[in-house]
């Protein structure tokens, strides 16, 4: 996928592979690789691509994406039945799907709405006001005799779209990110294009992530993940298997939104919480800043739009986008804000109306009241509400998806980070108080060991990317753990990463020398000046100042569930195919050392993968007939489900907390 062009819209990509002939199908891969190296010219709004030294490739791009086919026009003898418009429009970022014509109706009123969350995630036990009417309230006033109506259910489009994307993302699944070529990306983002005019934008937008995922695997892009890919692909059948039989609000949760509808909301006196930079994989970068009001509710002002990691780091110092103030991302996580008519998406962002007003308040340290209270939450309780958010796959994907788009109440739309992280209300932040005692060396790097409540968590850097200061920051804070007061305590935020052993990520945490101030550890740069003077020679510590690191005790690999034994397969599967798992290897052995833990289910799941990737019927004569795509990515969906619950278990367990229910399913 090359940055350096357009986006292309779904639909155009897919019309255009689908009128090749096969045997310009069979070369489209190469195709696709040989433009990646060739270089770029844009002039307005036309990007100029030079297939070789006598052809150029234009893409017209009125408004930065290209949305129809005779848009890519090409010079060579064989246009517009060549190669080179597929190709380009294959490496090209995957645009945002337009909405659909219809709009898609909103639940029974009265009934709770999967895509409509509480607006916030009050971190604290403050009482929540009781919404003026719910289903039981409105049974109650119905008049006697009167019958209610039959629940939604799913159209007869929205069962073919459904079933053309679980097709489609089962030979994605049969192929592997290794053999899911142009060919089958094309089938994909055409069954996401079909799913989106269905009125169903949330499968629609985890099949876009699908496909954005394969090419940068493809590309051995740096920052791509296989648990990205993973979760996508996962998120898709899911969907596909679910959508057909809901009915009522679970098939409104299913559906999702194509827009964040904005509520009017009473005037905020709201206080700088903290800021981070928003960089997706997806082609979307910029900055988020976190905060609440007195209350402890928490509400987000972004500023997210197609960029790098330049346009991330750069707009902390832009003007927030909501009434008069001249206030930038970076001064408004450490001053307040007053606004009045305010409007509020579900999931807590703030609109930018014409009717907002806003002026610059003083703001609030986080050792001081309202935002103290937002530590003063047990971490057991942080731990279940994040678990919590998170439980229904589905559900969890609503919040910011390609294609969805924040509609800012002024008649403007927001455009949200594909992977969602802008869009969440939340609930997944930690607000911790933690001792750093040490570091520890992992595949992605090094993190930071630190003890909380007697539980020694690992904190890791938010993003890799070397234009942000992540990376950087946590080295610094490492030497606090080393050397330069040991024992040194912060009040940190962080978002949780569910894991067998306690982890999270870091967003920000208090200055290390002025527990009054913080520092975005995404935005802001330390300094080894702003770490504490290292004691000199015959200094000594006072018996007041001694701090010794508390004792820990890692969990060692004997005491962790062999979970990974079921999880690497559905990876393997995700990357190399269903191939890969028909080989003959050591199957029998790991799904008896998952029995003999306890995990009979992971056993007899693990045993279903196998047995369905190696099932090969033959004909009359022989012969090999085409795989069962459908039991197999059946199988697949099975296992990976399971294991994201079980590690959503661990995770609870590792943390001192509950273990969420699975009553969504």
């Amino acid at each position: 996928m090359s940055p350096l062009l357009p986006p292309v819209d779904p639909s155009v990509t897919a019309q255009l592979v689908a009128a090749l002939t096969p045997r310009l199908r069979k070369r489209l891969d190469a195709g696709v690789a040989k433009l990646a190296g060739r270089p770029v010219a844009r002039v307005g709004d036309i990007v100029r691509l030079a297939v070789d030294d006598d052809t150029d490739l234009e893409l017209h791009a009125p408004g930065g994406v290209v949305t129809t086919a005779e848009a890519i026009r090409c010079g060579c003898l064989l246009a517009p039945d060549c190669l080179h418009r597929a190709a380009a429009a294959s490496a090209a970022p995957v645009a945002e799907m337009p909405d659909p014509v219809a709009e898609i109706p909103d639940p029974v009123a009265g009934e709770p709405s999967l895509t409509k969350a509480p607006r916030t995630a009050p971190p604290t036990s403050v009482p929540v006001s009781t919404p003026p009417a719910t289903a039981g309230c409105a049974a109650d006033d119905a008049p006697a005799g009167a019958v209610d109506p039959a629940p939604e259910s799913a159209t007869p489009a929205q069962r073919t779209a459904a079933a053309a994307l679980h097709d489609a993302a089962a030979a994605v699944l049969e192929a592997g990110a290794d053999g899911a070529g142009a060919v089958l990306q094309a089938e994909l983002l055409r069954a996401a294009h079909t799913a989106r005019l269905a009125g169903l934008p949330r499968a629609a937008g985890r099949a876009v992530a699908v496909v954005t995922a394969l090419r940068a695997a493809r590309d051995a892009d740096p920052a791509h993940r296989l648990g990205d890919l993973t979760t996508a692909l996962r998120d898709v059948l899911l969907l596909a298997h679910r959508l057909p039989e809901a009915a009522g609000p679970e098939l409104a949760g299913l559906r999702g939104r194509v827009r964040q509808p904005y509520t009017p909301d009473r005037s905020l006196r709201l206080y700088g919480l903290f800021a981070e930079p928003v960089l997706t994989s997806t082609g979307y970068a910029g900055t988020v800043t976190w905060t609440a009001d007195a209350a402890g509710r928490l509400y987000t002002v972004p500023d997210v739009a197609p960029g790098g990691a330049a346009r991330a780091a750069g707009s902390a110092d832009r003007a927030v986008r909501i009434g008069d103030t001249s206030l930038t991302h970076r001064e408004l996580s450490r001053a307040g804000l007053a606004v009045s008519g305010a409007t509020v998406s579900p999931t807590g962002r703030l609109g930018a109306g014409a009717g907002v007003r806003a002026v610059r308040a003083p703001g609030a340290s986080w050792r001081a009241e309202p935002l103290d209270r937002l530590w003063a939450v047990p971490v057991a309780e942080q731990i279940a509400r994040a678990l919590a958010s998170d439980l229904d796959v589905p559900k969890a994907q609503d919040t910011g998806l390609a294609g969805d788009t924040g509609d800012t109440s002024d008649g403007s739309t927001q455009p949200t980070a594909q992977d969602g992280r802008d869009g969440r209300d939340g609930r997944d932040l930690l607000f911790l108080d933690v001792t750093l005692i040490g570091t520890v060396r992992e595949a992605a790097g090094e993190c930071l060991l630190a003890d909380c409540d007697g539980l020694t968590v690992r904190l890791a850097a938010a993003h890799d990317d070397p234009a942000l200061p992540d990376r950087e920051n946590l080295r610094l804070l490492a030497l606090l753990a080393h050397g330069r007061g040991p024992g040194t305590r912060l009040r940190v935020v962080a978002r949780l990463t569910p894991a067998p052993l306690p982890r999270a990520v870091l967003l920000a945490a208090s200055h290390p020398t002025d527990p009054d101030t913080h520092v975005d550890l995404g935005l802001d740069r330390l300094r080894r000046a702003d770490l504490p003077a290292e004691p000199t020679a015959g200094t000594s510590v006072g018996a007041g100042d001694a701090r010794p690191a508390p004792t820990v005790q890692p969990a060692t690999a004997s005491d962790e569930a062999p979970v990974h034994l079921l999880r690497r397969r559905v990876h393997q599967a995700a990357s190399g195919g269903r191939r890969v798992l028909a080989f003959p290897g050591s199957k029998e052995s790991e799904a008896a050392r998952l029995r003999r833990y306890g995990l009979g289910t992971a056993g007899a799941l693990l045993t279903a993968l196998h047995a369905t990737a190696a099932e090969r019927a033959r004909d009359p004569f022989g012969r090999l007939l085409p795989a069962d795509t459908g039991r197999f990515a059946t199988a697949w969906l099975g296992a990976a489900v399971y294991t994201e619950e079980v590690d959503r278990a661990l995770c609870a367990a590792a943390w001192g907390a509950s273990s969420p229910g699975l009553d969504s399913r």
